[in-house]
């Protein structure tokens, strides 16, 4: 028996040779995706400018899948975090960040994660599986939900084209949530394809970013298909402490990760964000920052420096420095030429929706996923 189509499961182009392939017309395809994303219908039933036998024939051979919040926690500064349960009955955990007119969600794109970085929570529960294109598009639509449940009716306009304009209540994405994005190279442009399509959910490019732990040789392809907002996690001033935090250096190192952002054709006033997570007694001496203004002199123009006072969680091993310490640190950049660099502050620190905090503490959801996983029905993708 052949599977039914996930009509969410692609972006426009490919739905159009998806479709194909079934003998239905490409132009179908264009209609098909605009009902799926810019109507958000659950069924195709609804799709009233298709043929009643298209309709029918549809129905029969394709899905539209939908996912919902299994918990929701909410801190007192309006950060709520979401634990989305999946098909398989896996979770992961996306995280709603309300501040003044902005309303940004922070999205995941793996069931855990690889990378192994000494600092951060979801590292401690390895990689289980990426998650396809339309899981990491459905956490977008729950927030939406969840926004117009609970009645915030600020929106922003979004779109052109024959899908017309569309309101939105998120106005931003941040791609960094649970796993790595660009170890899920293709379920990540795919989404970002879809999120940014003017004929699908036209969130504009310059309203996402994509973090990634510096995946060097996956950048450039990246940015390439996608043309999102680019943040790197760096960390550290040379390669002995970040290779010590970060495994990833040990392949990618520094000179390897700062020459692939030199060469990136970035046009106007864009510019590549390199996150710096502050470990007290680790990576925030003022010698530090000196050698971290002196290794960024070469691509200077094209960065702008995110610091961000660490996180602690239980059983972590590295503690947050203080105030003044991470002044002191911002104060430092500033001197030595660094133009741009900025603190960000912790959000949802007290219910573990922080940076670095994503993770599933129900063992539960370790005995769902063993299950499925013996079930032959993963489809992982990696």
């Amino acid at each position: 028996m052949t599977e039914r189509l996930n009509l969410k499961d692609h972006d426009r182009e490919q739905l159009r040779a998806a479709l194909a392939e079934r003998g239905v017309e490409s132009y179908r395809g264009d209609q098909v995706f605009r009902w799926v994303w810019r109507r958000g219908v659950e069924s195709v039933a609804e799709m009233t400018n298709l043929s009643k036998a298209l309709r029918e024939r549809l129905a029969s051979e394709t899905r539209l899948p939908r996912l919902e919040p299994s918990d929701q926690r909410r801190a007192a500064d309006g950060t709520t975090k979401l634990l989305v349960g999946l098909e398989d009955g896996r979770e992961v955990e996306s995280v709603l960040i309300p501040d003044g007119e902005r309303r940004t969600l922070c999205v995941s794109t793996q069931v855990g994660c690889a990378m192994g970085c000494t600092f951060c929570r979801t590292a401690t529960m390895g990689l289980t599986r990426n998650l396809s294109p339309w899981e990491i598009t459905e956490q977008v639509l729950i927030a939406e939900r969840i926004l117009t449940a609970r009645g915030d009716t600020r929106t922003i306009t979004m779109g052109r084209g024959k899908g017309g304009q569309v309101q939105r209540r998120l106005t931003n994405l941040v791609f960094m949530g649970m796993g790595e994005p660009l170890h899920n190279l293709e379920g990540t442009v795919t989404a970002c394809r879809i999120l940014t399509d003017p004929e699908g959910l036209a969130f504009p490019e310059r309203r996402i970013t994509v973090s990634t732990v510096g995946l060097a040789d996956r950048i450039a392809p990246f940015l390439e298909r996608t043309n999102v907002n680019l943040a790197v996690s760096l960390n550290a001033p040379d390669d002995e402490v970040r290779s010590r935090i970060m495994p990833v250096n040990k392949k990618f190192d520094m000179d390897a990760l700062l020459a692939v952002v030199r060469e990136l054709p970035l046009s106007g006033r864009r510019r590549v964000t390199f996150e710096y997570v502050l470990l007290a007694g680790e990576n925030d001496s003022e010698r530090q920052a000196r050698e971290l203004a002196r290794r960024l002199s070469g691509v200077a123009e094209k960065v702008k420096i995110n610091l961000i006072p660490y996180n602690p969680h239980e059983g972590a091993p590295f503690a947050r420095p203080s105030d003044e310490a991470v002044e002191r640190f911002r104060r430092l950049l500033l001197e030595r030429g660094v133009e741009k660099v900025m603190v960000r502050r912790p959000r949802g620190d007290r219910i573990l929706a922080a940076c670095g905090q994503l993770a599933l503490s129900s063992q539960s959801s370790a005995s769902q996923s063993s299950g499925s996983q013996s079930s032959g029905k993963d489809r992982s993708g990696s």
